[in-house]
């Protein structure tokens, strides 16, 4: 049955009647609420804020990526090798403290000084040719591209990588020849493992400006393995001919070239 307000007791009565008490209660419940809009705002505006740092770092970098090119791509590339010499140390089971610095700084350099500045000539000259002179503009010249890259641009930057580390080594021409000439189709074909199915997105869907962060995103896991299998190279090396001072120069040192080689070794 219901019960009437009527037959409650009349203290009770009194106190549900009660404006102040019940102002109090009303302006507390109001309070409470304007305290939840204010942290669900604040809440709201920090989550806003978080999501738009990913856009300005990007907005930031297309912005120098315009003003400076060369030196944007060949401090995006420097940073590559580094953290990919550093990931292959690490996966070597050396220790951060125990970093080969100079190892690092030499994977740095051939990034910086070669890889970031010919890239980006390489991905103008390309874009250029198949646009203003060959006119392969359809959807299908991405393939072509393709070709090129790993029949012209792959082979000169495998060996002009060789010939920096080369030279920050203090090796010989001669040294350095004889590389180049046992390596350079080896690469090749080890490069097709990867490339091509990367440069049909570097090629198809990236605009040309962004080409060579895209791929030096790519290059942190090929660089990686490659180093650790030059480093694997010629440990061995070591502990074959350890009275040798060039092997003994050579043992530190990310080389594309000898990875290469270890890799076609152990697949045979």
């Amino acid at each position: 049955s219901t019960i009437s307000v009527n037959s409650l007791p009349l203290q009770t009565r009194d106190l549900n009647n009660n404006p102040i008490r019940n102002g109090l209660v009303l302006a507390v419940g109001i309070g409470m609420l304007a305290k939840l809009s204010l942290v669900d705002s604040a809440m709201t505006g920090m989550w806003s804020a978080a999501g738009r740092i990913p856009m300005d770092i990007w907005a930031t970098y297309s912005q120098v990526l315009v003003d400076f090119p060369i030196q944007t791509k060949a401090a995006t590339s420097g940073t590559v090798y580094a953290i990919g010499d550093i990931i292959a140390q690490r996966k070597e089971g050396t220790t951060m403290e125990e970093l080969d610095q100079g190892r690092v700084v030499r994977s740095l350099l051939a990034g910086a000084i070669g890889h970031g500045p010919l890239s980006h000539c390489w991905y103008n000259f390309s874009e250029g040719l198949f646009h203003n002179v060959l006119h392969w503009t359809a959807w299908w010249s991405f393939f072509p591209k393709i070709v090129l890259d790993q029949t012209i641009w792959g082979p000169i930057w495998n060996n002009m990588y060789l010939i920096l580390l080369g030279v920050m080594k203090g090796e010989s021409v001669e040294t350095m020849w004889k590389d180049m000439k046992r390596t350079t189709i080896p690469l090749v074909i080890s490069g097709l493992k990867l490339w091509p199915l990367a440069h049909c997105v570097t090629y198809g869907l990236v605009p040309v400006e962004n080409r060579l962060l895209w791929v030096d995103a790519v290059e942190i896991l090929w660089v990686t393995i490659l180093a650790s299998q030059a480093a694997g190279t010629s440990a061995s090396a070591d502990a074959t001919t350890p009275n040798l001072d060039e092997t003994n120069a050579k043992s530190q040192d990310v080389s594309v070239l000898s990875a290469t080689s270890l890799a076609i070794e152990m697949e045979s």
